[in-house]
């Protein structure tokens, strides 16, 4: 086997060191037509940036909480199932302090927000998303998701994370106060931590760092009813045997790097110290896979080398249940609102996945697909009330399950005393595309703003056209 160790990467903020699919061709220096095509090209996108940079919402971070809050007369969904009727809630410092029904506590010197006809929920949590990793997916000095090379345990999707995405305040005004910015491409893109969506910078708005690593289960293209083209001279192996082959690749390395876990190596290897979390037991490996068949060895895989791993994806989970309970494996879905994968499912299987899941004792939640798509996440979940769920499943779905999966449940992902006070309030059903309108909302106390550059636009042009802002 190459060695594996020895290619040259770089961190998510370094430049790219070639054009894109030319890393290591001679290139040439460009004609003078190329180099006039290319500055115009360049000074265009340049323009371009300045434009859209100057038309943004200007957003300042939140400031940390003065004083105590107590919300009063709202329906409260505490996120494990549990619904309290005309209920308060009471948090000081960045923590719940209370929570109930009826009358608040005496509160003396604290904020009163009367919430009455109204709901609260905790902060929905988005996991493996690209989120505050890309701005612009056109262009590519704002697209920090991806890295060279195959094999990036070690790199971290952390440092690259935007708080100045314009993105971002789209997202949490529906609500999506958490996320899991992750890593994309290759076999092993590298590993996430999970994000506050407010902060002045990665440092400000970390959660909590470093939870786990991702990899891409390698699978074997079935392809479709023609033949591939053969090119003389070309490696004969078959979809399968390079899946393995990738596979092997893959075994080879968690083996050294579980020797390196037991071990103290003189030299410091970054990509196996990277994976040192994966056997001790502070991170998981994130790993996605769509078939059963792939569901299955990638469980085995896990199993094998005794770390803990999570499903991303699963659109066949459902098949084997059995193999991911027993092995107390949890599957993170993506996206709801989306079509089977093969032409003979039933065609609102997506729809139905949570509910199968629900049924058979498997622990699951729930993510969207790319970045400002994820504002979508609560009518993804919404979308399962329907086939299956109770409204109160499809809650704990993006809350509590998310918060368990991420391995930050002891904090957040529910409203209880002593965890975070990262909620919001709603006028209407947040799993409904029609009612919801979240009026505040708060991330570890600290009230954030829930303006944007899209409610901004909205306003501007409402004046410009003598409208009012509110559709009305």
């Amino acid at each position: 086997m190459k060695n594996i160790f020895t290619k040259k990467t770089m961190s998510l903020k370094s430049p790219s060191p070639a054009l894109p699919g030319r890393e290591g061709v001679n290139q040439s220096p460009p004609s003078r037509g190329g180099f006039r095509r290319g500055f115009f090209l360049s000074f265009g996108g340049l323009m371009l940036t300045a434009v859209l940079a100057f038309g943004q919402a200007n957003i300042m971070p939140a400031k940390p909480q003065s004083g105590p809050i107590v919300i009063t007369g709202a329906t409260i969904h505490v996120g494990n199932g549990k619904v309290i009727n005309n209920g308060y809630i009471a948090f000081d410092k960045g923590k719940i302090t209370a929570i109930g029904e009826g009358t608040a506590p005496n509160s003396g010197g604290a904020t009163i927000v009367n919430a009455s006809g109204k709901q609260i929920y905790p902060g929905f949590i988005c996991p493996i998303t690209s989120l505050g990793l890309v701005e612009f997916e056109s262009i590519r000095a704002t697209d920090d998701e991806t890295e060279t090379g195959e094999l990036n345990p070690h790199v971290r999707s952390l440092i690259a994370y935007n708080t100045d995405s314009k993105v971002i305040p789209t997202v949490r005004s529906n609500g999506v106060l958490l996320a899991q910015p992750t890593p994309q491409g290759g076999i092993i893109p590298g590993q996430s931590s999970v994000m506050m969506l407010d902060g002045w910078n990665w440092e400000d708005a970390a959660y909590k760092k470093d939870i786990g690593i991702h990899l891409t289960w390698p699978v074997a293209n079935r392809g479709g009813r023609r033949r591939a083209f053969v090119v003389p001279g070309a490696s004969q192996e078959s979809p399968t045997e390079r899946a393995q082959k990738a596979i092997d690749e893959l075994s080879s390395l968690f083996s050294q790097a579980k020797g390196y876990a037991e071990t103290k190596p003189a030299v410091t290897n970054v990509r196996l110290a990277a994976m040192v979390g994966l056997f001790n037991g502070t991170k998981k490996l994130f790993i996605n896979a769509d078939g059963a068949k792939e569901i299955i060895q990638a469980v085995n895989f896990a199993k094998q080398f005794g770390v803990q791993a999570v499903i991303v994806g699963g659109k066949e989970s459902y098949l084997v249940t059995d193999v991911l309970k027993d092995n107390n494996v949890p599957v993170i879905i993506k996206e709801t609102q989306t079509l089977p994968a093969k032409d003979e499912d039933d065609v609102y299987l997506p729809y139905k996945l949570p509910h199968l899941l629900q049924d058979a004792g498997v622990m699951y939640g729930l993510t969207g697909i790319g970045f400002w798509r994820q504002r979508n996440l609560p009518f993804e979940a919404g979308q399962a009330v329907g086939y299956g769920l109770t409204k109160e499943q499809a809650i704990s779905m993006i809350t509590l399950n998310n918060a368990k999966i991420l391995g930050i449940d002891k904090t957040t992902g529910t409203l209880e005393t002593g965890k975070d006070a990262t909620l919001f309030i709603s006028t209407g059903d947040a799993l409904d595309m029609l009612t919801l309108n979240v009026e505040n909302a708060y991330i570890v106390g600290k009230a954030i703003s829930l303006d944007n550059l899209h409610k901004q636009l909205y306003k501007r042009y409402s004046e410009k056209y003598g409208l009012k802002a509110d559709g009305k």
